[in-house]
């Protein structure tokens, strides 16, 4: 952590108002970004992928549940795979409870991983998770959306975010956002990788309002830390200077 100064009550304020000027700067640099997002081309998707639920075979149609805008993260777990990526559960933990509101806004979330069904059932009860987790293992969405490589893709590099960057995994993460309009027709409006999908962590957000921010220096990788929810070790109790 950087050092930093004590000053007045008054002080403060001043620092405080500078650097609301560069937030409302962000601000409105965000809302511009959004908008060029929502004026982006859309494309028809043509294949009738057909997933693996808990109440049988579903469309991708299906998966809308009757609402125009559908969101998928697409959650890192291989079929050989005992668990599923931590960090993409890290994500997972944080739009579980969000989803009632993003209904209550024309909008369905769900979770595709290329895993087994069973798997997935299981490792959602594990997690006390209520979103609705399907299995794209009988079909090639996850290739054809850019989070699942064959092989030759993998030694070739250059395999993610829309060829920007190599990925030494056949699983990676991602989210990718469909529309459907009155007719039935299916577009996709949107995909993010890398990077991009941090703005949907709001426990990172939390963290950056922090004076220790993210405190990822150091580590082997950024996420090093991340665990799966049920195996964080309790956290030490630091030394007071008071002690009763």
């Amino acid at each position: 952590m950087q050092p930093h100064s004590v000053v007045t009550r008054e002080e403060w304020i001043a620092a405080r108002k500078a650097h609301l000027a560069h937030e409302k700067e962000y601000t409105r640099a965000r809302e511009r970004l959004s908008e060029e997002r929502r004026a982006l081309p859309w494309v028809t998707v043509e294949k009738n992928y057909v997933f693996d639920g808990p109440d049988g075979k579903v469309s991708l149609g299906d998966l809308f549940k009757r609402r125009s805008q559908l969101v998928v993260q697409h959650l890192m777990f291989a079929p050989d795979w005992n668990e599923p990526c931590k960090s993409c559960s890290f994500w997972a933990d944080g739009f579980e409870r969000m989803i009632p509101h993003l209904a209550a806004r024309d909008t369905t979330m769900v979770a595709i991983s290329r895993a087994p069904l069973q798997k997935l059932i299981a490792f959602k009860q594990r997690m006390g998770w209520t979103f609705d987790w399907l299995s794209s293992g009988g079909n090639e969405f996850n290739y054809d959306y850019g989070v699942s490589f064959t092989p030759e893709q993998i030694e070739a590099g250059g395999n993610y975010n829309y060829g920007t960057t190599p990925f030494g995994s056949e699983e990676a993460p991602g989210i990718s956002v469909f529309y459907r309009d009155q007719a039935g027709n299916i577009f996709h409006i949107y995909s993010c990788y890398s990077r991009g999908l941090d703005m949907m962590n709001a426990a990172y957000h939390y963290l950056d309002l922090t004076p220790l921010g993210r405190h990822e220096e150091g580590l082997p990788y950024p996420m090093d830390w991340v665990r799966l929810r049920d195996q964080y070790q309790p956290s030490p109790v630091r030394a007071s200077c008071c002690h009763g």
